[in-house]
């Protein structure tokens, strides 16, 4: 506090000297209002004039949810730290007293600050130790990004009683995360407490915002959702220029018909622009029409993360509503009066007449951050071994040691227990598992998976009109699918829906964009290559074509595209299978082979089937400008005069760059047409049967759109239904080997000897009554279970032959939906009838080997072997 004092005291003298020159020169001291150094005393009548002016601004308090109070907590479960301090803490009460007496008195027109709220127990306890630094057991909690995200989806905002002060009482971050809702000092301390544990240097900030931040009011900000990255551009390697090229083609456009075509196009640039100027403009000034009376005056907290750790480059805020990270520089914080880690507190020391963007977040620097305890990890600036001397006398270096050890203290140990988030809260995120955020023309909502039956965890939807009534795109956002269905993404304009899948679907679908589901329509299919044996990349399907791309084949297919003519027959869904479309030119194309020759590797073929022909192109040679071509034509197998044709010259025509005496030949060619022949067969026969794959696709989709299955991990023990019945039968199993043990620890004999007085000798007679007693007994308990198993086997059976009677009554007027309850009931009855029978049989099996083996253990019992010895 003496850096600050002294530094208040240079800046009233430095004011009084300002003010005798100023006086000297009959110029009147104006200061600005904002400006909070004023040193002149105010009188009664301006308290007044003040006070008056005051109260003819209309505070306008938002709604208040409902706020967590001393009547919703049951105090008497929390912890002892929670309703009592320690001696340690309530002498840091008293530091921070006296600190905060200090701090009034020196900077009188100043708020007062916020050291000790009260706690869920009406126990006061400093701001410090209220964080709890906690790594959390998530790996998606490590980031702070993550982090953020999580605290603002997870807790529900409770606007401040007071919006011009700092609340009475701060919670501690475990009541919060039970109740799930705080307002923004809440935020901030969980917040904190979460990036402190992961590594961070993290602050919670006690400041001024503006209206939107305060009020978590996102109705001016863009979607983060709608924000395109930027595409890098990458600049092509230019190829150096060949030595002998071919000149390109004269330009024998019209240079004034290109220059009168681009004025035009500037024009309606020019104008599109002037229209969103004015557009942004006209919003501009309604969004100035609606000022904030207490601009500047609104109490926001926030979390400040320092660079340094974690790799930080640059310092920046986070707004603990939103989980947005903004620069220092940003107008949305208007300043700040303090801030503090679980170590330390500081208060600002600068002035903010221009907002946070001049402050200096060096926290070792006394004279910009005043701080309250000695015991800070923070430097204090560097100064140099001159100026440490001038200032410090030898004869005064013990005064200062002895000053300082009484002034050190350590802050004391968060009172708060440790933070635990439970792995269903973690799961369930969002307060009753779903939230809507509205932003400028977009909404966004977030719901907990498996809430919803599709898989649906987020929906994005963009509107035209800052009211939002006329719908744009939506995006959904599907977790835990089996058909792998990631995102949906739909257009409203043009109803093309474009629908994502992650690795793992039955025919590796990567993307599917289409209008319609109905077959021969507009839609593309991408997919998986590696996960593809035929290497497919991308289909790309027309009423009047398929184009599909590949990559990776041994015969080296790049491309395939097939031209489809009108079909006779109506289009039914399976009618690739039973009536195709009739083909009438496939185009293929080939990457290059080594090991192929140029002239012989075959880079495009051409199969015109209404035209009988063949169009063959080879790969160019390397420094070559042309390429090889050959046109085979079909004819008849037999001539008019019936004699068969084989081959003849006319039915070849090639171009060769360097002619060869071999594929002069007419053998060479009837091979190399009879080849492609069957090339042509099997290239139809897999254009067909990619014509059936994307029916099977389409037929799959529909399927999965209707049941939109859902998975579940095997270690999700609660949603799991197999792994449930699994568990429970083990645990049944367990149980019943443990009675079986139990049964086999029990004195068999216990009831019959209780029957005998007490102490008495056993006698002969008593000894065989006693074996006679216990086997008729057990031999009427083995007829019992019988009789019972029995009794279950006849009732089960009565009752599947009353429902197979009702079913042959009532089965003409019987809905499908009945027909599957009946089905589902006769499996079921049998299963348990069959089950019953198996008991019985297994019992009639076992009872007399039962009955044995208790007849030859009661015959071996210490306590009737010397009594049953002549019966053996």
């Amino acid at each position: 506090m003496e850096v600050l004092r002294e530094k208040v005291e240079e800046e009233e003298a430095a004011e009084r000297e300002e003010a005798a020159e100023r006086a000297e020169r009959g110029e009147k001291i104006m200061r600005p209002p904002e400006v909070r150094k004023e040193g002149t005393i105010m009188t009664q009548e301006m308290l007044r004039d003040l006070e008056k002016r005051l109260s003819e601004i209309e505070v306008t308090v938002p709604e208040r949810g409902s706020i967590i109070t001393e009547d919703t907590i049951d105090t008497s479960k929390l912890p002892l730290s929670y309703q009592s301090n320690t001696l340690k803490e309530e002498h840091l009460l008293q530091v921070a007293d006296n600190f905060s007496l200090q701090y009034s008195h020196l900077c009188p027109d100043r708020v007062p600050l916020f050291l000790r709220p009260l706690n869920e127990c009406q126990v006061p306890k400093f701001v410090s130790t209220t964080i709890r630094p906690t790594l959390m057991p998530y790996p998606e909690l490590y980031n702070w990004d993550s982090c953020a995200q999580f605290v603002a989806d997870f807790l529900s905002m409770v606007p401040l009683s007071d919006p011009l002060k700092p609340p009475s009482h701060l919670y501690s971050p475990t009541t919060v995360i039970k109740y799930q809702k705080g307002n923004c000092f809440d935020f901030s301390t969980l917040l904190c407490s979460m990036l402190i544990g992961s590594g961070y240097d993290a602050y919670c900030v006690n400041g001024y915002g503006s209206q939107d931040l305060c009020h978590m009011d996102l109705t001016r900000e863009v979607c983060p959702l709608t924000v395109k990255p930027k595409k890098i551009v990458q600049e092509k390697e230019m190829a150096p220029p060949k030595k002998y090229s071919v000149k390109p083609p004269r330009d024998l456009s019209s240079r004034f018909e290109q220059e009168q075509e681009m004025k035009k196009q500037e024009e309606i640039k020019a104008e599109k622009e002037r229209r969103l100027r004015e557009e942004e403009a006209r919003r501009q000034e309604a969004e100035n029409a609606n000022t904030d009376p207490l601009h500047g005056l609104r109490v926001h907290s926030w979390v400040l993360v320092l660079s340094g750790k974690r790799e930080v480059p640059e310092s920046f805020f986070i707004d603990p509503f939103t989980a947005r990270s903004y620069s220092t520089q940003d107008d949305h914080f208007l300043g700040i009066e303090s801030l503090w880690n679980h170590k330390n507190y500081w208060v600002n020391t600068q002035d903010c007449w221009n907002c946070c963007k001049d402050l200096v977040f060096d926290l070792g620097d006394p004279l910009r951050w005043e701080y309250l305890l000695l015991g800070t990890d923070k430097p204090h600036l560097s100064l140099t071994e001159e100026d440490d001397n001038d200032l410090i006398d030898d004869d005064d270096v013990e005064n200062l040691d002895k000053e300082e050890e009484d002034r050190s203290f350590d802050m004391p140990h968060s009172w708060v227990e440790q933070i635990d988030i439970s792995p269903e809260a973690f799961e369930t995120r969002c307060p009753n598992g779903m939230k809507v955020i509205q932003y400028k023309q977009a909404k966004l909502e977030k719901w907990t998976p498996y809430l919803n039956r599709n898989g649906l965890v987020c929906r994005l939807s963009t509107y035209e009109d800052l009211e939002c009534t006329k719908t744009l795109e939506i995006k959904e956002w599907y977790q835990n699918r089996e058909d792998m269905l990631e995102l949906k993404h739909i257009n409203k304009i043009t109803g093309l829906i474009i629908d994502y899948f992650k690795p793992g679907h039955p025919h590796a679908l990567r993307v599917h964009s289409y209008t319609s589901m109905q077959p021969e329509m507009d839609r593309v299919m991408e997919f998986y290559e590696k996960a593809r044996v035929d290497g497919l990349i991308k289909r790309e399907e027309t009423p009047q074509t398929m184009t599909e791309y590949y990559q990776g084949r041994a015969d080296f297919l790049s491309y395939r595209h097939v031209n489809f003519g009108p079909r006779i027959k109506k289009l039914v869904m399976n009618s690739a299978e039973s009536n195709p479309r009739p083909m009438v030119k496939i185009t293929e194309r080939f990457f290059r082979n080594p090991a192929k020759p140029a002239d012989e590797d075959v880079a495009e073929r051409a199969f015109l089937i209404l035209e009988e022909r063949f169009q063959l192109r080879y790969h160019c040679r390397e420094d070559y400008i042309t390429a090889s071509k050959r046109e085979f034509l079909q004819r008849m197998e037999v001539d008019s005069k019936g004699n068969k044709i084989i081959m003849t010259p006319d039915m070849c025509v090639s171009f060769e760059v360097e002619p060869m005496e071999y594929t002069k030949k007419l053998l060479y060619q009837y091979e190399t047409m009879m080849q492609l022949k069957n090339e042509e067969k099997v290239s139809r026969h897999q254009a067909w049967e990619s014509e059936l794959e994307v029916l099977e696709i389409l037929k799959l989709r529909e399927e999965e759109e209707e049941a939109h299955t859902l998975t579940i991990s095997i270690y999700d023990t609660k949603r799991n239904e197999k792994s449930k019945e699994y568990r429970e039968a083990m645990e049944r199993v367990m149980q019943e080997e443990h009675l079986r043990q139990v049964e086999a620890q029990l004195d068999y004999l216990a009831p019959f000897l209780a029957q005998l007085p007490p102490g008495e000798k056993l006698t002969r007679g008593q000894a065989l009554r006693l074996k006679d007693e216990c086997l008729s007994d057990f031999k009427q308990r083995l007829i019992d279970k019988a009789n019972i198993i029995q009794a279950r086997f006849e009732k089960e059976t009565q009752e599947l032959q009353k429902q197979q009677q009702w079913y042959q009554e009532n089965q003409v007027t019987l809905t499908a939906e009945d027909e599957d309850l009946y089905l589902s009931y006769c499996s079921q009855a049998m299963f348990r009838i069959r089950i019953l029978e198996q008991r019985l049989n297994r019992h009639k099996e076992l009872a007399p080997l039962k009955y044995l083996a208790l007849e030859e253990k009661l015959h071996k019992d210490p306590r009737l072997v010397e009594f049953l010895k002549i019966f053996v």
